[in-house]
């Protein structure tokens, strides 16, 4: 079944009829219609009985049809309410309580029901508009609250660590829509290609919220495990990486395109850090798209500045992308916390809906904690049925110098054609 889209203001209300909600729904009208039937068949015949008697009881005759009556009438309406509550919940339309307290207007305004212009839609049954927000935002209602507490028309707020703590608890898309982000001026730009590797300058970049307030800063710190002086395209390591390899599992990208047989166009980065990856690429002719968030660190502007393309975005999400669309998934270390397998299996199987038949999937120096997770990781990738062109293991010492052994996998596989 399709779905209907409906353009209102600036946002977009989506429905799709549930087969879940569908067949409930049935259900239910099928007892009302067959409880309704009953009840009428039950008072025509009593009423039959009745009628032979005509003399001793007519007052009586008429009362208990009356009641019967009144009593098909109660069920109806009864059952009209239970299929309208059962549509809402199936449909997730009371998801967020508005009515309670210390709740910004703006929210409730955007999170009302708006009856759709001409009725109730032939194809779904839908006769609301229902704005789209984050399930697990009902969570955090005191800080989706503050976030939404701003003068509609006006400047937004400068909290973007706010939308961004929403987000990591789950709470998108952000319902935030009527006002003027504030821009800077985006003075010391290069043109591409010279923008992949010139240094960015710190005055275009938006530092609230964060500790560090200049690149040079941030260069000194160690930002998780992918990114150690990331920010620095001059004198740092990312000149040289994905070109020259610093230990087995670093695998180097024109050997990669080899493996694409010149099919390579487009991909798309997982955890790309300061989209150095993509300026790899970019070089050889191959666009990407680099999925990441501004964790302690101002990634997405970062990105831009070099003349690529970041997409502020949790794993938590499926990505806004078609099927079968990528020739190329690179996915960096960190792809999950290494615990939460279940969310790992989430995560790979949208990678596999939006990677094409015979495109690759390059999973880069992935951390398996150890040796059971490794093997818990091949399973799963096992189940794809993707091809292994390059799969090396290796350990590394942890990073607090104990001794104790990371294991690590690098992979290219390719994606099998499905019938």
């Amino acid at each position: 079944m399709g779905s209907v889209s409906l353009k209102v203001g600036d946002g977009t209300a989506r429905f799709t009829k549930s087969t879940l909600c569908s067949s409930a729904l049935n259900l239910v009208m099928l007892f009302s219609v067959l409880t309704t039937n009953l009840f009428a068949l039950y008072a025509f015949k009593y009423s039959s009985k009745t009628h032979q008697h005509p003399i001793e009881h007519p007052h009586k005759n008429i009362s208990l049809i009356s009641e019967h009556v009144s009593l098909i009438l109660r069920e109806i309406n009864f059952s009209q309410k239970k299929l309208a509550k059962m549509e809402k919940e199936l449909l997730g339309y009371d998801s967020i309580d508005i009515s309670k307290p210390n709740i910004a207007n703006e929210l409730k305004l955007f999170l009302q029901h708006q009856p759709l212009p001409l009725g109730k839609d032939s194809k779904s049954g839908i006769t609301e508009m229902v704005s789209s927000v984050g399930h697990s935002c009902d969570k955090s209602m005191n800080l989706l609250s503050q976030y939404m507490d701003y003068k509609v028309g006006g400047i937004c707020p400068d909290d973007w660590s706010l939308a961004q703590k929403l987000i990591l608890r789950g709470c998108e898309p952000l319902p935030r829509r009527r006002c003027i982000t504030k821009s800077l001026s985006k003075v010391g730009l290069f043109p591409f290609p010279l923008s992949l590797w010139k240094q960015v300058s710190d005055k275009i970049v938006t530092w609230s919220g964060l500790g560090c307030k200049n690149f040079k800063c941030l260069n000194s710190k160690k930002i998780g495990s992918n990114c150690v002086g990331c920010f620095d395209l001059v004198n740092g390591t990312e000149k040289k990486r994905f070109v020259k390899a610093r230990g087995k599992n670093d695998f180097l990208i024109d050997d990669v395109l080899a493996l694409g047989n010149g099919g390579i166009r487009l991909g798309f980065d997982i955890g790309g850090g300061s989209g150095t990856f993509a300026a790899r690429m970019a070089e050889r002719n191959v666009t990407v798209v680099t999925s990441t968030l501004n964790v302690d660190a101002p990634f997405n502007e970062f990105i831009a500045a070099r003349g690529l393309f970041p997409l502020f975005s949790s794993l938590d999400q499926r990505f806004p992308f078609y099927d079968n669309i990528f020739d190329l998934v690179h996915a960096a270390n960190k792809l999950s916390d290494g615990s939460n397998m279940e969310k790992l299996e989430f995560l790979l199987f949208d990678l596999d809906r939006i990677l094409r038949a015979g495109g690759l999937f390059w999973l880069d120096n992935f951390y398996c904690v150890d040796e059971e997770r490794k093997s818990h990781l091949t399973r799963l990738i096992e189940r794809f049925g993707y091809k292994k062109l390059k799969w090396i293991v290796g350990e590394k010492s942890d990073a607090t110098q104990t001794g104790k052994s990371q294991v690590y996998l690098s992979a290219i596989l390719q994606k099998p054609v499905r019938v």
